[in-house]
């Protein structure tokens, strides 16, 4: 059986992945490096507190076969964009780095739909450099998600994100061919689609919009 790293897993698409890789036959141990200890308890969970800046303190104890990065943050918590670019672009290679230092063989990293480091969008450049750099990593299976707009409720109050939620919902059917990889997806559907992934690693390579990752949950 394998031991998972996880990276995110306080976020919304990161906490359905923790119980996914919790409840899954093919992991013996999860690592999850957090900011402060997860309401969650489970034999095989491992939580060590940790931020970016800590990281390389913890390096022994970052071994794994897998790493799950579903970092990120927002420009309403992050309006700086140094600091916004740290979280969302260093934090995901420095983690991915020493885990490839220490033997992972599989990066499963979530992005954003458009992303491109020669983008002239801030967010989509930045999505776009941190897989550029995880790429160059050379791990033995790359997989990364690019959902659109992840759908479902948060627990923190933002209307204006709901609103934009329920718009998107009567939206989605009617994003097709090309369009059809803005659709929106469930968090807990992208955290289930990811979980399958891991199971499923035949290419070097593999990039998943949402019509490659509603095709895994059919699977």
């Amino acid at each position: 059986m394998k031991t998972a790293l996880v990276f995110g897993a306080t976020g919304f698409i990161g906490s359905h992945l923790l119980r996914d890789l919790l409840d899954s036959p093919d992991y013996s141990r999860v690592v999850a490096v957090a900011r402060k200890p997860l309401a969650v308890s489970d034999p095989k969970l491992t939580v060590l507190i940790g931020d970016r800046a800590s990281l390389p303190a913890l390096k022994s104890q970052l071994v794994a076969d897998e790493i799950f990065i579903a970092l990120g943050t927002t420009r309403n918590h992050t309006p700086d964009e140094a600091e916004y670019y740290k979280i969302d672009h260093d934090y995901p290679v420095v983690a991915a780095e020493i885990a490839r230092a220490n033997g992972a063989r599989s990066v499963f990293l979530v992005t954003a739909v458009g992303a491109n480091s020669g983008s002239g969008v801030f967010y989509l450049r930045t999505k776009g450099e941190v897989e550029r750099d995880i790429l160059s990593l050379d791990f033995e299976h790359t997989h990364i998600f690019r959902p659109s707009m992840i759908l479902g409720a948060r627990d923190e109050d933002r209307p204006r994100e709901r609103l934009i939620i329920a718009i998107w919902g009567v939206l989605n059917p009617l994003l097709v061919g090309p369009a059809e990889r803005y659709r929106g997806l469930a968090g807990n559907d992208i955290a289930h689609a990811i979980a399958k992934a891991a199971r499923h690693q035949t290419e070097k390579v593999r990039i998943y919009h949402c019509k490659e990752m509603a095709a895994l949950l059919r699977t």
